[in-house]
């Protein structure tokens, strides 16, 4: 058996399947009319989807697709199905390898509600936006409807729906730890991360005859198996189920301590004992050791703690959650394993990522970059957002606790080469509908890290840290933008590209180190407004979000207004914010809406913090413990903003200029103690008496429900700690410039793609 530590086959080395001879299809087809056209008896692998079908890179369903069917599989695509019964699933008939399974680009939780659990009215990915075309956990529900419709086939689940659920984790929506979705869906095999690696090998080993069920050395994937089941008799088990504890040091002997003739006497007593031999001391040169632990640590499995514990033990929960991060490393990364009732869920290592090359032939595949015909002309928001843009690259080495780009695609940047980005450029002044010029992004998960790697790559493979810049810019990471400046001047003089703008989130703390980035990025790149985000102004709450102080917000603010003025023109930043995130009291939120009005923001659209699955911030909303240091039963205690009452109040705070919060503010204020910032003043935050318009909300807001104060932080919680020097990710919010006229809506990003692959557009 091939362990998981096998040398990395590029995906573009695979000999082609014998369906090939088929040649490229116009669009994956959706109907047996399609296949007829094509001349297909039968599919080799389906693809489900959660999404509408747009034949576009960054839509993930149109990205395996289109990389099963270059290497030769005959691939269908059965989208938004009715899954009331198992009818729909057999729309393209029995697929001749297995089913693929996805939520779509978006969890599907998030997708259909708000942060107060308030289904949506609209969905992004669908054709008129229309609301209700995809189940609650949609993989789940998919993956049992294809095991229904056809019994015996295998069925592969994947997204970011299934990245984020591949082991115990706890649900938001329904407040309770849920097993891993792997036991849920009943399915053989789960991708996580970026999958095209995996899938590609997995799918020539199931067109070879091998059962999805029996493939289970492959990286990036997690299955189930008998507990205790191990690869081989090499491999070995280390135990994590339990909190570390001190025990007792034993010390180590030294080989040249001179033991004393008596005891040596001692020690050999016995005639039938002859005296041991000297031995000679050998000495293992230093790239020996570490080659020799580097394959003991590949053929080890760290076993965490069991779903059953997990669930009832909160300290447990953060101890496992813990683990994961640190094991997430594609250089280091050892196995995990899970007991789920009387079976294991394993997770072997995160994929390694792919090279640029293996990018640009994902990125060139010949997608038709339109929505599939059968949709018409109908209004697809997701497709309209990112028809003009283009994705330069994927991952990112932040680590947001709030954030799940880093869980699903990756601290590792991936980039793709200028050729390629440019020749997309081209490919949209020819071939998309509508174009005039204007790009309306070239990005991705963030902006300004294109490129961007650690200088020693020996650095990077034995790294486990959670992030790279915080709590301030490692000093092993390149910050280099000018790989970025260059590819903005080219993007900038193709002909026919008028105009290219940067809706991406930007990590402002790496821009300062690169002033000639900014200055690029302002003078041409900025059309009126640039979103970034600070997410807070105060200790608390950025040392759990693992972001910067404002410190890099002011001094990037410095050089956004300076150069804005040496280009001549007006332009203003769209500061991000979350409202109540772990760690933050009434208090924090307070002195945030003060730094508001001193600064003349009026936030338009705000969000609440929402707990998605296996994220580092929603282990501290579970768990009210810090699973960013070393956990023991007595580690500080998080603040956590649970109540719908301090959550209205945190997100009131944000909008503190509505009318309709001036009862809840008024009200805070009085039992915080601070009647100083009620008046008319620019040092008060609210007026004393209602403005006009305001919503009378005082019965709901009733005093006697906050008897426990509002700015008693949570009893347990620590003392307030240093404000990190470094961090950042596009927020959840939206903003307005100076003065208080409130901009369009800006693009905002979504957590990560169906396959990793990506810069999907829409509601965190």
């Amino acid at each position: 058996m091939t362990t998981v530590s096998a040398p990395v086959k590029p995906i573009t080395s695979y000999r082609k399947f014998w369906a090939q001879r088929f040649g490229t299809a116009p669009f994956l087809p959706m109907t047996r009319a399609e296949m007829n056209e094509l001349g297909w008896d039968s599919c080799d692998i389906i693809i489900v989807t959660g999404d509408c079908y747009i034949d576009h890179p960054s839509f993930g369903m149109a990205l395996v697709g289109r990389l099963l069917e270059t290497q030769g599989f005959r691939v269908g695509i059965i989208a938004q199905p009715g899954w009331h019964s198992a009818d729909p699933f057999r729309e393209l008939g029995r697929p001749n390898l297995f089913f693929g399974v996805t939520a779509g680009n978006m969890d599907s939780m998030i997708n259909r509600y708000t942060a107060d659990r308030k289904p949506r009215s609209d969905d992004a990915y669908t054709p008129h936006a229309e609301a209700n075309k995809r189940p609650d956990r949609a993989v789940t529900v998919y993956a049992q409807r294809c095991r229904e419709a056809y019994p015996g086939v295998g069925v592969m689940i994947g997204s970011i729906e299934a990245s984020l659920r591949r082991i115990a984790h706890f649900d938001y929506w329904s407040e309770k730890v849920r097993q891993s979705v792997l036991v849920t869906s009943k399915a053989d095999l789960l991708l996580f991360g970026n999958a095209e690696r995996a899938l590609v090998e997995v799918a020539h080993r199931a067109a070879a005859g091998e059962k999805l069920s029996e493939i289970r050395d492959v990286r990036g994937t997690a299955f189930m198996a008998p507990h205790g089941w191990m690869p081989g008799d090499d491999w070995q088990m280390m135990d994590s189920t339990t909190l570390d504890q001190p025990g007792k040091v034993e010390a180590h002997q030294s080989p040249y301590e001179m033991v004393p003739e008596k005891e040596e006497a001692s020690c050999a007593s016995g005639k039938d004992k002859a005296p041991t031999a000297a031995q000679p001391i050998t000495f293992m040169p230093l790239q020996e050791r570490v080659a020799a632990r580097k394959a003991q640590r590949a053929k080890t499995v760290v076993r965490i703690p069991a779903y059953e514990a997990v669930a009832h033990d909160p300290v447990l929960y953060a101890h496992a959650s813990r683990i994961l991060h640190l094991e997430s490393n594609p250089g280091n990364a050892r196995a995990l394993v899970q007991l789920h009732g009387e079976r294991d869920v394993w997770l072997n290592p995160p994929p390694i990522p792919l090279t640029t090359e293996e990018m640009d032939h994902v990125f060139g595949l010949p997608y038709a970059r339109n929505p599939h015909p059968s949709y018409g002309k109908a209004h697809i928001p997701a497709w309209e957002m990112i028809k003009y843009s283009v994705n330069i690259m994927r991952g990112c080495f932040g680590g947001c606790t709030f954030c799940s780009i880093t869980e699903h695609e990756g601290r590792i940047i991936q980039s793709r080469s200028e050729e390629s980005i440019l020749k997309e450029l081209e490919e949209i002044r020819d071939k998309t509908d509508g174009f005039t010029g204007h790009i309306s992004d070239l990005g991705g998960p963030t902006a300004n890290m294109y490129r961007l790697a650690c200088k020693d790559k020996k650095i990077e493979t034995s790294c486990r840290k959670l992030s790279c810049v915080y709590p301030d810019i490692c000093e092993n990471l390149g910050t280099d933008h000018s790989h970025l400046i260059q590819l903005y001047r080219k993007a900038r003089a193709l002909p026919g590209i008028k105009k290219i703008n940067i809706q991406s989130g930007l990590r402002y703390d790496l821009a300062v180190r690169s002033p000639e980035y900014i200055k690029e990025l302002v003078t041409h790149h900025v059309g009126g407004y640039l979103k970034i985000a600070p997410e807070h102004t105060e200790e608390g709450p950025l040392s759990k979000m693992m972001k910067p102080g404002m410190g890099a917000y002011d001094k990037f603010k410095e050089l956004f207004e300076r150069f804005s003025r040496q280009a001549g023109k007006e332009q203003y930043l769209i500061p991000y914010f979350i409202a109540a995130h772990p760690g933050t009291s009434d208090e924090d939120m307070m002195n945030l809406a003060l730094w508001l009005k001193k600064n003349n923001f009026r936030l338009d659209q705000v969000q609440t913090f929402t707990p998605t699955p296996m994220a580092m911030a929603t282990t501290m909303w579970h768990t009210r413990r810090n699973p960013l240091k070393r956990l023991a039963r007595s580690s500080e205690k998080v603040d956590v903003v649970r109540d719908g009452y301090r959550r209205k109040l945190h997100k009131a705070f944000l909008r503190y200029h509505h009318p309709d919060n001036w009862h809840i503010l008024y009200e805070a204020l009085i039992n915080m103690g601070r009647q100083d910032l009620i008046g008319y003043g620019k040092h008060h935050l609210i007026p004393p008496t209602p403005p006009k318009g305001a919503e009378d909300k005082g019965k709901r807001f009733n005093v006697a429900r906050t008897a426990h104060h509002p700015t008693q932080r949570f009893q347990d919680a620590p003392p307030r700690g240093r404000a990190p020097a470094a961090r950042g990710k596009p927020a959840v919010t939206s903003g307005a410039k100076p003065g208080g006229k409130p901009p369009a809506k800006p693009a905002s990003r979504q957590a990560a793609a169906s396959s990793g692959n990506a810069k999907p557009r829409g509601r965190r």
